[in-house]
């Protein structure tokens, strides 16, 4: 990673304005999952032990730049003090006397977490007053939050990238995702194996382009297989399919055809009457019968990829087999994930469903990294480059 890390400065008696990624999701104001809260500790711990002042700022679902407590973050600064062992302070506000105060009174070694910023629309959309106003009272710029990297948003990019904090680095987090990720695209162990699944090709045309520069294998399940089978002359029934990406489907077959890249497909699949857990269900190898959708991959596709990962050396997932939320459509995720969690690999899981998967079915400390952001893992895997590492510090 050539960006600077917090290690790479003196933090000491500075004030730190750290973005991290408190979007977690509430109920009845408890907390149904810390995993993100979790991850921000390290770089959190790191700087309040270096004598640091720390001044955290994140956003909560989608207020639409309204005060609205249903958003509020302060159920997230009591359960982030919890996991530090001091008492995290709450600014009841963003850039406003609140805000102000307890950037003017924190001392070396404290903690405090603004409100919520999509209360305010300027957020979003990058407003250069608001990071001014957000920067102010501000020393150093930390980006701890890699689920919004690919934003650029005002606490993400604009208070570094408008120069009002000059001074401007990866937290521990961000610099764990570029350094694994990066390092598997840029030089990875090989045989060096992708799965690709989910819903769309459209969504990962540009990782699919790519991938098969890199990949010694692709291995596509999903919906968005079913769009590759049509444009291979399949009869695919009333499965999910992107009709109007069957030309590029070929492309992308031919592309790694060319490249040497084995380009692995479902040769056989789980298929149902209706989208249902408990619809009629059958194994269809080849076409699947008109009324018909294909809900997961089948027994010898299962046998397929699962020999594929056996032999790799660096895997790079990013979506589910099938229907997973379908116990009934599951079990093809479940068959990726559980032959990732017994390989002696790099094993990387791009955010999303897939990070849902391994956690769910108990393989997470297995895997040697999951990605915290699936649409900023998505695009830094389709290389592109994520407006919340472009304006950090050079090394």
């Amino acid at each position: 990673m050539n960006k600077k890390s917090v290690k790479d400065i003196n933090v000491t008696g500075k004030t730190c304005l750290v973005r991290v990624d408190f979007n977690v999701p509430i109920k009845d104001g408890v907390i149904t999952d810390t995993t993100r809260i979790e991850g921000a500790v390290p770089t959190i711990k790191y700087l309040i032990g270096k004598g640091a002042k720390v001044i955290l700022c994140s956003h909560l679902g989608r207020p639409k730049g309204e005060f609205n407590l249903k958003y509020s973050l302060k159920p997230a600064a009591d359960k982030l003090g919890e996991y530090l062992g001091v008492k995290v302070k709450f600014a009841e506000d963003v850039i406003g006397p609140a805000a102000k105060k307890a950037k003017a009174e924190i001392k070396p070694g404290e903690v405090v977490l603004l409100e919520n910023l999509r209360f305010h629309n300027e957020e979003e959309a990058n407003d250069k007053d608001f990071c001014k106003t957000l920067s102010e009272g501000i020393d150093v710029y930390v980006n701890d939050a890699f689920g919004t990297a690919h934003r650029a948003h005002a606490s993400t990019a604009g208070v570094a990238q408008y120069g009002f904090l000059k001074t401007a680095v990866a937290g521990l987090l961000i610099e764990k995702e570029l350094e694994i990720m990066g390092g598997a695209l840029e030089a990875p162990k090989r045989p060096f194996v992708a799965i690709l699944g989910g819903a769309k090709v459209s969504d990962k045309i540009g990782v699919i382009n790519n991938l098969l520069e890199k990949v010694d294998t692709l291995i596509v399940g999903g919906a968005m297989a079913y769009t590759f089978l049509k444009a291979l002359g399949k009869n695919i029934g009333a499965s999910l399919c992107e009709n109007d990406k069957t030309e590029l489907a070929k492309e992308l077959i031919k592309k790694a055809e060319v490249k040497k890249v084995k380009f692995l497909l479902p040769v056989d699949n789980k298929i149902a009457d209706a989208f249902s857990n408990d619809a009629n269900q059958k194994i269809a190898e080849g076409n699947i019968p008109d009324g018909w959708q294909g809900l997961d991959i089948g027994p010898k596709t299962i046998a397929i990829f699962t020999a594929a990962i056996k032999d790799a050396k660096t895997v790079i997932w990013n979506g589910p087999m099938g229907v997973f939320e379908f116990e009934n459509f599951a079990i093809g995720t479940k068959s990726v994930a559980e032959a990732l969690s017994k390989i002696d690999a790099v094993t990387i899981i791009g955010g999303g469903d897939s990070a849902a998967a391994v956690t769910q079915l108990g393989y997470a400390d297995k895997m040697t990294h999951i990605s915290t952001g699936g649409g900023a893992s998505l695009e830094f895997l389709e290389g592109l480059e994520l407006p919340g590492v472009a304006c950090l510090n050079d090394k």
